[in-house]
């Protein structure tokens, strides 16, 4: 991906504006406390989701993406984690105080989760046409037959034959498999769906026709999509507004544009400039120097200071707080107290 097609996915694509928030976290604070040490894994994480919308929440391997999910859907495992503070709304109801029974019946109906790897993610004893049924009549009142007619429209919905319902998960491929998650998470209709790096186990070309049919089912249900990722291409298709990552804190979100063609922080530079360029393709990878910090051992300055081409001693003695650059854009670095500083932005395309 180059900054041409980049600009070229952002046109592209079709923007719909909705003022009903279905989803809203709110300085979200998560840790995993260990007999020797604590993994700061979520250190005040805030965004808000609008029906019909997509959030791409982007960064490395160990920045809080997953984590984050996990808090959305009351999911993180304890112990040893722990939702330490902060408010999770979806579609009205607070995550972190409903009891367990209550969570049951909104997991699935409001809010569901495609999770990583399909190849664990369904029961190998079950058809998956009565997994997605057992999804359906467990939140809705209907029949087995009822819920097994669903079903066979759910499959077809996401491009399988009704009449491989009665199949098991070994008799499809990663990509089938995928798309059978799919299923069974859009079965009943929720408000909110989190892809978490849905596409990751899939090879090149099925993982352009399962987000392809993301897209559209998102638009056909109506459905607000949170969207894990650390392929940027993947968020230019898939979203319209972005949240960067780093070390369990947001240091750049905004509009897709915004994010994109407007870059404020250096770790987002970095991850743009760490991209082939296809225009050159003998051009060398800048990759960004260095890597993320330990989440035991945290610095008590910004967390991207020591990899950072732009940091000064202030940087590694301060938190950078989080300036509201406009109306949807925003950047936690401290560089831009500083009148006029700028960053270089993309070095590509």
């Amino acid at each position: 991906m180059s900054k041409k097609s980049v600009d070229t996915a952002i046109k592209d694509q079709a923007v719909v504006c909705n003022d009903d928030v279905v989803l809203e976290v709110e300085d979200l604070v998560v840790h995993y406390v260990l007999k020797k040490s604590v993994v700061e894994a979520v250190n005040g994480v805030s965004f808000k989701l609008k029906k019909r919308r997509a959030i791409g929440l982007v960064g490395e391997t160990g920045a809080g993406k997953t984590t984050t999910a996990l808090a959305i859907m009351n999911l993180v495992p304890d112990p040893p984690g722990i939702i330490k503070s902060g408010n999770i709304t979806v579609c009205g109801r607070d995550m972190l105080k409903l009891k367990p029974q209550q969570l049951e019946k909104i997991r699935g109906k409001d809010i569901s989760m495609i999770f990583q790897d399909p190849m664990t993610s369904l029961n190998p004893v079950m058809t998956v046409g009565q997994q997605i049924a057992e999804s359906v009549r467990l939140h809705e009142r209907v029949s087995k037959q009822e819920a097994f007619e669903r079903a066979i429209e759910m499959l077809e919905l996401v491009g399988i034959p009704g009449e491989r319902a009665n199949d098991y998960p070994h008799q499809f491929s990663g990509g089938m498999k995928q798309r059978v998650v799919i299923a069974i998470a859009l079965a009943c209709n929720p408000s909110v769906l989190i892809a978490d790096e849905p596409t990751t186990a899939l090879d090149v070309t099925i993982q352009a026709q399962v987000l392809s049919m993301m897209n559209d089912l998102k638009e056909k249900c109506n459905t607000a999509l949170v969207m894990i990722t650390h392929d940027l291409g993947v968020v230019a298709k898939m979203c319209d507004d972005v949240a960067v990552l780093y070390a369990g804190r947001i240091v750049e979100s905004g509009t897709l544009e915004d994010v994109f063609n407007n870059t404020m922080h250096p770790y987002t530079e970095g991850l743009f400039n760490s991209l082939p360029n296809i225009e050159n393709r003998g051009a060398e990878l800048k990759p960004i120097p260095g890597l993320m910090p330990d989440p035991t051992k945290l610095p008590a300055g910004c967390t991207f200071a020591d990899r950072c081409s732009y940091a000064t001693d202030a940087c590694r003695e301060k938190v950078p707080e989080t300036r509201r650059v406009s109306e949807t854009h925003t950047v936690a670095c401290s560089r831009y107290d500083e009148p006029g500083f700028r960053i270089e932005g993309w070095q590509h395309g």
